[in-house]
């Protein structure tokens, strides 16, 4: 076992509370242990209740534990609590999980997104167990008198080898009225029980039988409806409203518009907002309130450039947001112009002008992909009930630690009297870390002086925003006489903003190396998108770095694993910011697994890419073959470093359905417009990949290296679509530039 010191930091401390009709509630920290800036528990003050979640313990054995971040399909709630579990020793059967209420004076980072849940709560969560288990065992100790370190536990039950026994739940009172103890010790990995096995997740029964659990789910007595209509094309403003025979028609309340932010507001970092102004229309129902809209004689007109104020952890800026209705087609055109002129130079190694005049071979290529919505599918929903004295409010959010700020303002609202209930979400994706529907409900809500439930019809849901942005990328590279990667130049940019990432891979592995970037403006809204920025960063390099392999003739593993060896034995420049061996080695695990070196099985074509982001490594092989020249998923195979896995089932649904997700985006993923309008509303006209389109089989392989966990959200995303691309042009003879790929073939 490894010691570690339980005394805390001023916000991360541990303290013990004697349960009513006996037991232990220890509350700790859930994500900032630290081991500097110690205070003794002694030196802690009885008044300081912002604790930060809680693990109970029942005079009956049973152990709660209250899971703080918010569950929208990354099965954090089942994994977080494991850890927990682990250390404190208990017997999982006697686990029972809570979601935690919001409240930032007893948690920090509620928070789901960048895949950082489990990274950033593994050291903490360990020591919350650890340290229950420790404290249940000096109860013990204190009762039979014997020493401490002569008791073991497992699974719940404490043992001295005397012969005498008790479980947890006979000692929680007991334990409750101890010190928290000033070191704990904490298991060897070897050890472990409950993590890295397989554990279903723990909402799984309410989903299976249909008990309310989402957004869409929550619902009061008395409770309105409402739904809005906001312009019909990016660019446009509300200039007046007819609202006459919408308010004739049965159910309906009112009809008012509402401004989501107040003019002048600093925006915070998730407070992004594609229509301020919106019409509401409210009723008794949702099918009153839908056809009322309809119903609505409306009128838009151009607005005019405008600039807004953001103020993220500190850092004001402004932003100009300008007029104009754009469309998709001069959108590639800029792109394609902006890419030759001058760019922002991101980092510079070497002297990549001389290598590419010195050149043996040059090869050159550009990649584009386009605006993509998100389509989680439980659309956007939100409940508010907001009185002089309280707003409580309910729904799915990613995000609301930053929201409750934003919602406190606009209300005019101590965010003590502010309650936000976190929902199970049906989708994120990161479209619901934005929090305007939250925001739009609430002030709904504070107008008709009622509880109402805002919901967006799914065309309003994907015609609102928030979306993808659209990314152009030119890459060049260059090889010397014997095929050497001497020089290596990306140059990419998008419309608002561009994906380069200039510190990763092959940054560090090529003597020469140039990354630039540049931006158009856009008053099209986009917003964080599974894996931001790296999605289409690692489709198209990875896609690059292939034909670069061929134009060497060379294995495309072995020309990656090349690279990586010189980035291993001498590194260029100081800032990569990726462990080359990790990121080799699930090359290696992949290109095992897939049995790459043999012949493949007949009309089976493969394609391979590996990438790193959100600090985790993973590498795809892609066995699929074409009928009807569509391609035909016949298998994938997977390799992914993470680091210690908590909860294997779990961990490889991560991974497959992340491949599914990708392939779906790769082939199909598409959102245009025509004069600021979004040409596509519905997924009849959005094609999300289907059942019969999924892979027929996925094997997943993860590497055991004992490494402290990340995450899994987003990581195995970007490669897939490269593995895909380049199994695809393979068997199509035919090198894919363009997302969605199918639109070439």
């Amino acid at each position: 076992m490894s010691k570690r010191k339980t005394s805390m930091n001023r916000r991360s401390f541990l303290k013990t509370t004697s349960l009513a009709g006996g037991g232990l509630m220890l509350g700790f920290n859930w994500l900032l242990y630290s081991k500097s800036g110690e205070i003794l528990p002694e030196d802690i003050p009885e008044e300081w209740y912002n604790l930060n979640a809680y693990l109970k313990i029942a005079s009956n054995g049973i152990v709660t534990i209250l899971a703080p971040n918010p569950e929208f399909g990354q099965n954090v709630k089942t994994s977080l609590p494991m850890i927990v579990a682990d250390e404190l020793d208990v017997d999982w059967a006697n686990v029972v999980v809570e979601q935690a209420p919001f409240n930032t004076d007893l948690f920090t980072r509620q928070f789901a997104g960048g895949s950082q849940s489990v990274r950033q709560g593994w050291n903490a969560l360990r020591m919350a167990g650890a340290t229950a288990r420790r404290m249940l065992v000096e109860a013990a100790a204190e009762s039979w008198n014997v020493s401490a370190e002569e008791i073991t536990t497992e699974e719940g039950v404490l043992k001295h080898s005397s012969g005498k026994s008790a479980t947890y739940g006979e000692m929680a009172n007991a334990a409750s009225k101890l010190k928290v103890p000033e070191t704990v010790d904490l298991k060897k990995t070897e050890n472990f029980s409950i993590i890295s096995t397989s554990k279903k997740n723990v909402e799984m029964p309410a989903m299976l039988s249909g008990k309310p659990l989402f957004g869409l789910d929550y619902k009061v007595d008395g409770m309105k409806y409402a739904t809005i209509a906001h312009p019909p094309a990016f660019g446009l403003k509300l200039k007046s409203v007819d609202d006459s025979a919408a308010l004739k028609m049965p159910g309906i309340i009112e009809v008012f518009t509402i401004d989501t932010y107040n003019e002048g507001y600093e925006k915070n970092i998730f407070d992004t907002v594609s229509f301020n102004k919106l019409v509401v229309v409210v009723g008794n129902s949702t099918w009153e309130v839908m056809e009322a809209k309809k119903a609505l004689k409306l009128e838009w007109e151009p607005f005019e450039d405008y600039t807004e104020t953001s103020n993220v952890f500190g850092n004001k800026s402004e932003k100009t947001v300008p007029a104009g209705l754009e469309s998709s087609e001069e959108h590639l055109q800029k792109m394609e112009q902006r890419s030759k002129e001058p760019a922002s130079v991101r980092r510079k190694d070497g002297d990549p002008e001389s290598a590419f005049k010195t050149a043996s071979k040059i090869i050159e290529s550009t990649y584009t992909a386009p605006f993509l919505a998100h389509n989680a599918m439980e659309p956007i929903n939100f409940f508010a009930d907001v009185t002089p004295e309280k707003a409580t409010l309910a729904g799915p959010l990613q995000a609301p630690q930053f929201t409750e700020t934003t919602v406190a303002a606009r209300l005019g609202m101590d965010k003590e009297n502010i309650e936000i209930i976190m929902t199970r979400m049906g989708g994120g994706f990161g479209r619901r870390a934005y929090s305007h529907e939250l925001i739009e409900a609430a002030v709904i809500s504070q107008k008709i002086k009622n509880p109402v439930k805002l919901f967006y019809t799914r065309e309003e849901d994907m015609t609102y925003g928030i979306y993808r942005p659209a990314y152009h990328i030119k890459f060049r590279a260059a090889l010397d006489e014997n095929n050497n990667l001497t020089a290596y130049h990306i140059k990419g940019g998008g419309i608002p903003e561009g994906p380069v990432h200039e510190n990763r891979f092959p940054a560090g592995a090529v003597e020469n190396y140039l990354a630039e970037s540049w931006e158009l403006n856009s008053n099209i809204t986009i917003g964080a998108f599974r894996a931001p920025g790296s999605n289409f960063m690692g489709a198209s390099e990875q896609s690059f770095l292939d034909e670069v392999a061929i134009a060497a003739g060379k294995d495309p593993i072995d020309f990656r694993i090349e690279l990586f060896e010189k980035a291993i034995n001498s590194p260029v420049g100081e800032n990569n910011d990726y462990d080359a061996k990790r990121y080799m080695e699930v090359l290696k695990l992949v290109r095992e697994k897939s049995n790459w070196d043999t012949s493949p099985k007949l009309n089976i074509h493969r394609g391979v890419a590996a990438y790193y982001c959100h600090n985790s490594y993973v590498a795809h092989v892609v066995d699929l073959k074409l009928e009807n020249e569509q391609p035909i998923f016949d298998k994938i195979y997977s390799a992914v470093d993470c680091g210690i896995v908590i909860n294997k089932d779990a961990a490889k649904n991560m991974v497959e359905g992340a491949i599914t997700d990708g392939l779906g985006n790769a082939m199909f993923g598409k959102m245009t417009f025509k004069d600021g309008i979004p040409q596509k509303s519905n997924f009849h006209n959005y094609k999300m990949i289907r059942i019969n389109e999924a892979p027929k089989d996925m094997e997943v392989h993860f590497v055991e290296n004992g490494e402290n966990p990340t995450g899994l959200g987003e990581p195995p995303f970007p490669p897939i679509f490269a593995a895909f691309t380049n199994a695809f042009s393979r068997a199509k003879n035919k090198r894919f530039y363009n997302h969605p790929v199918l639109e070439e073939v």
